[in-house]
């Protein structure tokens, strides 16, 4: 249609192809017409670069992991990626499945922002080449790029927080769901707080949601001795926290209770609840991930970021 040969099509389709403007204007105009688009995988059959990079996500409904997601994907998008998401909620079969079919698919690179799936699926990835990046796995894994937040200070900061609020008595609100990131503010908070001679408790009733968070309030507030100061290790499990303190057992946050959060989704700045909490710099972990994608390991050496949150002061806590 356009009257060029083959391989002034293929040229024109081409990065750095060399073809003159007019067979190039002809050319996209016959494409147009015809309605013809580059088959990237039929293209990726012949070479190691596809640009699908599959993201491993817990839970798309989380407000903080879809924040996440979004981010990444943006900056995918910006390199000419194409993202291929894979839910991990659940049983390691239905991970196993969605990432062998990435691997059908010749997907470059998993990004696992999760603490599913376990490190056997890790080692499926690498063992057939893809460059793995983990997101705030806990511990190292040979051949993969790891980025991690500084959980334990932030924890141990939230301590130091309520602690100049006059607390004594505190809670932890934890998940049943504990992934390492999870895990390492839980066990930095209670380590700090006996450190100090405070009395904490831990509560887990259910995995890492608003439901979850309104029942440990009623468990804790439910009884006689209760606790002043609560650490919620996301803000998800703070904000059903939160509304279950106020409404069903009228205490007035900071006066009678201080609570403290981690993430910083955007309800935590909503006017009804103003959260203090500790912010992961979401943008900032894209764009890690973005140039680590640009520059795979050498050797299957895997490299280590490490990243700090930012205590975010809001109305939850009590002044000095």
């Amino acid at each position: 249609m356009a009257g060029v040969s083959r391989s002034a099509v293929s040229r024109t389709f081409s990065d750095g192809g060399s073809v003159s403007p007019e067979t190039r204007q002809k050319v996209i105009a016959a494409a147009k017409e015809l309605g013809y688009h580059v088959n990237h995988l039929a293209r990726g059959l012949l070479s190691d670069r596809t640009n699908i990079v599959s993201l491993v996500i817990r839970s798309v409904s989380n407000p903080y992991q879809s924040r996440m997601m979004d981010e990444i994907i943006r900056v995918l998008q910006a390199s000419d990626r194409v993202a291929l998401v894979i839910n991990a909620d659940g049983v390691d079969d239905g991970a196993a499945q969605a990432l062998t079919q990435s691997l059908n698919f010749r997907a470059e690179a998993t990004v696992v922002l999760s603490g599913q799936p376990s490190y056997d699926l890790v080692d499926t990835c690498l063992a057939n080449g893809q460059h793995v990046i983990l997101l705030n796995r806990g511990k190292r894994h040979d051949g993969a790029d790891r980025i991690s937040i500084d959980n334990e200070g932030a924890a141990t900061e939230a301590v130091r927080l309520n602690k100049r609020a006059g607390c004594r008595r505190h809670v932890v609100v934890s998940s049943t769901s504990l992934t390492p990131s999870l895990a390492a503010r839980e066990l930095a908070y209670v380590t700090e707080a006996k450190a100090i001679g405070d009395e904490v408790e831990v509560v887990a009733v259910g995995p890492t949601s608003y439901a979850t968070g309104a029942e440990a309030a009623r468990r804790v507030f439910g009884r006689a001795s209760t606790p002043d100061a609560a650490f919620c290790v996301t803000d998800i499990l703070a904000l059903g926290f939160m509304d279950t303190a106020r409404q069903e057992f009228q205490l007035n946050i900071p006066d009678d209770l201080c609570v403290i959060g981690f993430d910083d989704i955007e309800q935590a700045q909503w006017t009804s609840y103003r959260l203090t909490t500790f912010r992961q710099p979401v943008t900032e972990i894209a764009e890690q991930i973005g140039r680590l994608l640009g520059d795979p390991p050498v050797g299957g050496v895997g490299r280590d970021i490490a990243l700090k949150t930012t205590p975010i002061w809001r109305n939850t806590v009590r002044p000095r």
